[in-house]
């Protein structure tokens, strides 16, 4: 069963409306997505993804409030062509759950987690062509080391990529994680691949490319009034949310609303464990 991540918090955040039109920019299975559409009776909420299959479920998900939904595939630099094939020119309310969808997690053969055996892949769009596989495989040691440094923070970088260097040709997430859990031994609960395996997955997807690009147009695709809310989950992301808030705050075109940021509550994340790293924080646009 899909649970969205702080669901009560984002339809306070959104301050949403029934007669006007939002923007989920990370539609995964369709939690909020629904929640939203579920508030709105003239209104609709453009609901977007990368995952083509993601969008799949989550129409099955929202069935009972589709009319008021349209859908839309595409990473978060093609938001204002998905804005446009809707004929809207500014949205009253956007939200991005930058997390990665339970149905990614959980599917073997996508490749995102090493609790069960399946293909490196990683990819969100599986149109596109690199995979987590050509990266472990074909990058210099040196990069691998910087890019698991840098976008997984793993101080044992370069212990691990030497290891997958040695280990190559290196094709299921198992055969990944054990090679990197024999570099670096566990030194507390988490697996010691965990950091890397988000590394790997940031760099495929160009995630925080495509956050950049989300936080550059999010102000244009708002109309003033509106809102914008964005969940992370780690620390890199969760940087560029609050300097991009902070900077619309000091040029005087926003206002905070999350003086803090948000976590969720302690009864969320006993009812969902996966909610424990969420951080919400929000602005309205003047």
């Amino acid at each position: 069963m899909h649970i969205p991540v702080q669901p009560a918090e984002v339809l306070e955040y959104l301050d949403v409306q029934p007669d006007r039109v939002y923007l989920d920019a990370t539609c995964g299975l369709g939690g909020h997505t629904g929640a939203i559409a579920r508030r709105l009776e003239t209104g609709f909420v453009i609901s977007n993804d990368r995952d083509a299959e993601s969008i799949e479920l989550a129409r099955a998900n929202t069935a009972d409030c589709a009319d008021r939904i349209r859908f839309h595939q595409g990473p978060f630099s093609s938001l204002r062509k998905a804005l446009d094939e809707f004929g809207v020119g500014q949205v009253n309310g956007l939200l991005a759950d930058l997390g990665v969808s339970r149905f990614q997690l959980t599917e073997a053969e996508r490749g995102f987690s090493m609790m069960a055996d399946g293909p490196l892949d990683m990819r969100m769009d599986r149109t596109q062509q690199e995979t987590a596989a050509d990266l472990v495989n074909f990058s210099s040691e040196k990069d691998l080391a910087d890019l698991i440094y840098e976008l997984g923070e793993e101080r044992r970088s370069r212990k691990i990529a030497r290891a997958i260097v040695r280990a190559r040709p290196i094709q299921s997430t198992h055969h990944l994680a054990k090679v990197i859990e024999s570099a670096a031994p566990r030194t507390g609960p988490l697996h010691p691949a965990t950091q890397t395996f988000m590394a790997l997955r940031l760099a495929v997807n160009a995630e925080l490319e495509e956050l950049d690009s989300l936080l550059a147009v999010a102000p244009e695709l708002t109309a003033p009034g509106g809102r914008i809310c964005i969940i992370s989950f780690h620390s890199l992301e969760d940087r560029k949310v609050k300097q991009s808030f902070q900077a619309l705050v000091r040029s005087g075109r926003a206002i905070s609303l999350t003086k803090h940021v948000v976590r969720p509550s302690e009864e969320e994340m006993r009812e969902n464990p996966a909610s424990r790293s969420a951080k919400l924080r929000a602005v309205a646009l003047k």
